[in-house]
């Protein structure tokens, strides 16, 4: 009994949708990699600094990944700057 309660719980349970803005991202992604270039500093060295794998970083520099509010700390710690100058743009 149960398991039919659960089973007509789920079957009615409405999935939602991943939400990805991927003009967003690579525009933020073109933006991160801006900084990063007129900081003189590689990906090697941000993902290194910001301690994400250097294929992480260009994922995200790409547009490819919607990363997390974390990793943007992150980030913007390790090029020395706000986090909001990450999505000036």
């Amino acid at each position: 009994m149960a398991d039919r309660l659960f089973l007509f719980l789920i079957a009615g349970m409405k999935r939602k949708k991943y939400y990805k803005d991927e003009k967003f991202l690579k525009k933020f992604g073109l933006n991160l990699r801006a900084i990063r270039k007129a900081k003189q500093i590689s990906q090697e060295e941000l993902a290194g600094e910001s301690g994400f794998e250097l294929s992480q970083i260009g994922r995200i520099e790409r547009g490819e990944v919607n990363t997390s509010i974390s990793h943007v700390s992150a980030i913007a710690k390790a090029l020395k700057v706000k986090p909001e100058e990450l999505f000036q743009f």
